[in-house]
C-alpha cells in the first residue's frame, strides 16, 4: 500500500471508520464514503459510487524503448451524495500527486482501488475536479476468459484496450460502462511514431528540439471507459470524407496496408448501409485502427474507430461498426447486458449477408438451430450453453450464446412483428437511448411498447432467459 506523506493519524482513524459512520470535512459538510465498486453482477469491484464523471482530460507521454508512461488525469465529476471520500479504479503505476479542487488530497491504495480523501467534504450536487499525476510501466490485465487488455506492448509501440476493465491500467477513473464521459486525450511520443485515439485529431505538434510529437484528440460525445483507446506505432494514415460529410480517419500498420486496402475502401459504403438500417450515426467521425496480427487477440469496437488485429474481413468490419450504435452509443448498464451489444452486432452481419447476396437471416438462424452452422459440433452445442441475458460467469460474457443466440432473439422478434415494425424497433431503440445506458429489462419493455398486442412471452422465456435449447425454432 502506498499513501501520501501527509496522511495523519486523525485522518487515518476517520478513514477506518468510513464504512461504519460519517466523517465531517473542514467545511462542515458531513458525508460518507463513495462505494468501492458498483456491485456489477460479473465485475463487482468495477466502478465506484457517489459521483458521476462528465469529462476526462488525459495528458500522456510514452517511450516504447523503456516502456515508461507518465500521465496526468484531470477528472471532472459531480457528487451524487455527500462525500467524505471516493474511489477511483487504477491498477499499477505510481501516483505522484493528487489534488481535489486545487487542494492536496490524501489517498490510499488497495488492489484496483485508489481511495481519495479530500481536505473537505464534497456536498451532493457539487462539481469537482480531481487531478492525478502518475508514472511507471503500465500493465496488461488478464481477463477472466484468459484474453489480455489494458496496456499492451506491440512491435513498434503500444496499444490500450479496455473491455471490460482494462482502462484502469493506463488512467484512473470510474471504470464501469454505466458512467460515460467526454474525453480530451493528448499523447506525446518519440518523433516518427504516431498516436491514434478516439474522436477527432485536434492538433499535431513537434517540440522545438524535434524529438517528440504530441497528438491531441477530442471525443465530444459520451464514451464509456472500456471504449477508450490509444494506439502508438508506425501507421499509414488515411483521411477521407463519407458521402454524408462524416470524417473518416484510418490508421493501418504498414505491414497490413495492402491486405486492408480493399475492405477499408468499403467503410463508407458500410456506414451508409448501417445508417439506413439503424438510423443516424451517433458520433462525429468514423474510421478504423489496424495493427499487426498478434498485437491483440481480438477486434474491439473502440469508439469512433474500431480496432482490428490484422486486416479485417467485411463481416468483422460490419460487426464492429454496428457496435457504434449498439454498445458505444447505447451502452449496457452492467456487463450482464452484453448481448445488447453483441447480439445486435452479430445480427448486423446477418442482415448485411442477406442484403448482399449471401445467406438470409432466416437461413443463418436455421443453420444455428439445426447445428450445421459450425463445422465443429462442440461449437454448435456451445450456442445453447446458457441464456444470452444471463451469462454463466465473467469468463463467459463474450461466448457464443451472447453473440449467436443473442442475434437469434432479434430474429425471433423480427418474425413476430414483421420487417417494417422490426426496423422501427431497432432504429427507435438506438434513438431512445442515444449516448445513454440501458439493460435487458429496458429493451423488452421497449419492444412490447412498440408492438402492442404481440405476444413476446415465449421469446423472453425460452430464447432470452431459457437455460436450454428451445423445443421449436
Amino acid at each position: 500500500m502506498s499513501r501520501s506523506a501527509l496522511l495523519v493519524p486523525a485522518a487515518a482513524a476517520c478513514a477506518l471508520a468510513l464504512v461504519l459512520t460519517a466523517c465531517s470535512g473542514t467545511d462542515g459538510v458531513r458525508g460518507t464514503a463513495g462505494s468501492a465498486g458498483l456491485r456489477d453482477p460479473y465485475f463487482p469491484n468495477a466502478g465506484n459510487g457517489g459521483y458521476d464523471v462528465s469529462h476526462y482530460a488525459l495528458t500522456l507521454a510514452y517511450t516504447p524503448d523503456s516502456h515508461a508512461l507518465t500521465g496526468t488525469a484531470t477528472i471532472t465529476a459531480r457528487a451524487t451524495a455527500d462525500l467524505s471520500s471516493f474511489d477511483l479504479d487504477f491498477k499499477g503505476m505510481t501516483v505522484e500527486s493528487l489534488t481535489v479542487g486545487g487542494r492536496n488530497a490524501r489517498w490510499t491504495r488497495s488492489g484496483q482501488e485508489l481511495t481519495v480523501r479530500p481536505g473537505s467534504g464534497l456536498p451532493k450536487g457539487r462539481t469537482f475536479e480531481t487531478i492525478v499525476r502518475y508514472s511507471g510501466a503500465p500493465r496488461a490485465i488478464t481477463d477472466p476468459d484468459g484474453s489480455e487488455e489494458g496496456w499492451l506492448r506491440t512491435a513498434d509501440g503500444a496499444l490500450a484496450l479496455g473491455e471490460p476493465v482494462g482502462s484502469m491500467a493506463w488512467f484512473p477513473g470510474n471504470d464501469h460502462p454505466s458512467d460515460k464521459a467526454t474525453y480530451d486525450i493528448a499523447i506525446t511520443v518519440p518523433k516518427g511514431l504516431q498516436a491514434v485515439s478516439n474522436g477527432e485529431l485536434r492538433a499535431e505538434t513537434t517540440n522545438t528540439a524535434g524529438t517528440r510529437t504530441t497528438y491531441r484528440w477530442r471525443t465530444a460525445q459520451p464514451m464509456a471507459t472500456y471504449l477508450a483507446t490509444v494506439a502508438i506505432g508506425h501507421y499509414d494514415i488515411t483521411r477521407t470524407t463519407a458521402a454524408n460529410g462524416l470524417p473518416v480517419y484510418t490508421a493501418v500498420d504498414p505491414e497490413e496496408t495492402a491486405a486492408s486496402r480493399k475492405v477499408l475502401a468499403r467503410l463508407p459504403e458500410i456506414m451508409e448501409w448501417e445508417e439506413y438500417n439503424f438510423g443516424p450515426y451517433p458520433f462525429s467521425s468514423t474510421g478504423a485502427i489496424v495493427d499487426r496480427r498478434g498485437d491483440a487477440g481480438y477486434a474491439l469496437e473502440t469508439q469512433n474507430r474500431p480496432f482490428f488485429p490484422g486486416a479485417p474481413d467485411t463481416a468483422t468490419l460490419v460487426h464492429e461498426l454496428a457496435h457504434q450504435w449498439y454498445g458505444d452509443s447505447v451502452t449496457p448498464k452492467t456487463w450482464r447486458d452484453m448481448w445488447l451489444n453483441e447480439g445486435f452486432a452479430t445480427y448486423a452481419e446477418w442482415l448485411w449477408s442477406e442484403d448482399h447476396g449471401g445467406d438470409t437471416a432466416q437461413e443463418t438462424f436455421d443453420a444455428l438451430y439445426d447445428g450445421t452452422y459450425f463445422d465443429d459440433p462442440s461449437e454448435s452445442e456451445a450456442v445453447w450453453a446458457f441464456p444470452p441475458a444471463r451469462p454463466s460467469s465473467a469468463a463467459h460474457i463474450s461466448d457464443s450464446p451472447v453473440y449467436e443466440r443473442g442475434a437469434m432473439v432479434l430474429h425471433k422478434i423480427r418474425r413476430t412483428v414483421g420487417d417494417a415494425r422490426f426496423y422501427d424497433i431497432v432504429q427507435g431503440w438506438a434513438a431512445a437511448h442515444r449516448h445513454g445506458n440501458a439493460d435487458t429489462a429496458d429493451f423488452t419493455a421497449y419492444v412490447e411498447r412498440m408492438a402492442p398486442g404481440k405476444d413476446f412471452g415465449g421469446i423472453w422465456r425460452d430464447w432470452l432467459y431459457g437455460d436450454r435449447k428451445p423445443a421449436h425454432a
